[in-house]
């Protein structure tokens, strides 16, 4: 490796960040017709949609925000790891420029060092005075010698030792160019799944006349208040009785402060929060950074009994963890739910709980 372009790779990591970390707008695929797709009916006729077909029509549109969840998911993780690496970039590029720096000086040093040599007969300072006849002058010599010696020794390990760290560095950061390239194909990817599934339930949603919304809203209250009444009399929280901690007193009331606040996928505040933007912000205001996503929350946090649970926990939905909510109590969470709705509280059980994570534990 030729050691002298260096400074012009590290600089071209730098220039080049910007434009790695940016995600361009990806276009959303085709979506699916609704089904049924029943034609419109004059006035005064039967409903288009019986109960029946709007129940398959929420579950069609529960599945489109699950699965835009699971990329929601997806996309911030790489978000995450695209920051991570581009701050490593950053590093990496100016322990280049330090080193490359700090190569020329040491270079600088060992040429005035030669030329003092060569200015002296090619010997050092104590190497003539060692040849003098007097002794107190020979062991002054001697010692001067010796320190000479280890000042050059010492100038070429540290000159040595910096060319290997500088080759390193580069190494590094070329590793790094190759993850920050991969999460960004990550980032569009996640991002136009999540496009076009949003866009596919909003559409039939849309289709929808407006008494045939108000009933598909009523359909998903009783769906969750259903899920919710067969959770409570499983006895899942019979002697759930915990009190919240410090930390997570502060992060339930963080997250309930934020109540009434519109999704948006990826979002984490202050404005709008996706579910698990609301999570990891709520136990960030109460000092204890957790994982972005729901699903490194599940991997990466302690996991406790539901019996064990407190206010200030965080459930985990569905088998793919792509939704979570942060237990208050009295069987009941705060969670920002999907697009077109808000941060909300909701039963505890009104979703499949796939298990219950402690930040503070």
């Amino acid at each position: 490796m030729n050691r002298r372009h260096c400074a012009t790779a590290a600089i071209t990591l730098v220039c080049a960040l910007a434009l790695l970390t940016s995600t361009g707008q990806a276009t959303a695929a085709p979506v699916p017709e609704p089904s049924p797709s029943p034609s419109s009916s004059p006035a005064g006729s039967p409903p288009r949609y019986s109960n029946a077909d709007l129940e398959k029509v929420r579950e069609q549109i529960d599945t489109l925000y699950r699965k835009a969840g699971a990329a929601t998911d997806a996309y911030n993780l790489a978000e995450e790891q695209t920051k991570k690496q581009s701050g490593e970039i950053v590093k990496l590029a100016k322990a280049i420029v330090d080193g490359q720096a700090r190569i020329a000086a040491l270079k600088d040093r060992a040429g005035a060092q030669a030329r003092e040599q060569y200015r002296n007969g090619g010997l050092p300072p104590g190497a003539q005075l060692a040849l003098s006849n007097d002794p107190k002058l020979f062991l002054d010599g001697l010692n001067k010698v010796r320190q000479s010696q280890h000042a050059s020794k010492s100038l070429l390990a540290d000159l040595n030792q910096t060319q290997e760290d500088l080759e390193t560095y580069t190494q590094d950061a070329s590793a790094n160019w190759e993850k920050l390239e991969t999460n960004r194909v990550k980032q569009a990817k996640a991002k136009k799944k999540i496009n076009a599934r949003i866009k596919a339930a909003e559409k039939l949603e849309s289709q929808l006349e407006e008494k045939e919304r108000d009933r598909l809203r009523q359909l998903e209250r009783d769906a969750a208040d259903r899920a919710q009444t067969a959770w409570l009399s499983s006895g899942a929280i019979k002697d759930v009785s915990g009190e919240a901690s410090k930390g997570g007193a502060a992060a339930v009331a963080f997250a309930t402060a934020q109540i009434g606040k519109p999704y948006v996928w990826g979002a984490e505040g202050p404005g709008s929060y996706d579910c698990s933007g609301l999570t990891s912000q709520a136990w960030l205001a109460a000092k204890r950074p957790i994982p972005r996503t729901s699903q490194e929350q599940w991997r990466l946090l302690p996991r406790i009994d539901i019996q064990d649970m407190r206010p200030g926990d965080l459930i985990i939905y569905h088998a793919d963890a792509s939704h979570v909510g942060m237990y208050v109590g009295d069987g009941t969470i705060v969670h920002s739910p999907r697009p077109g709705r808000n941060v909300t509280l909701a039963g505890a059980g009104s979703m499949k709980i796939l298990g219950v994570v402690r930040p503070d534990k």
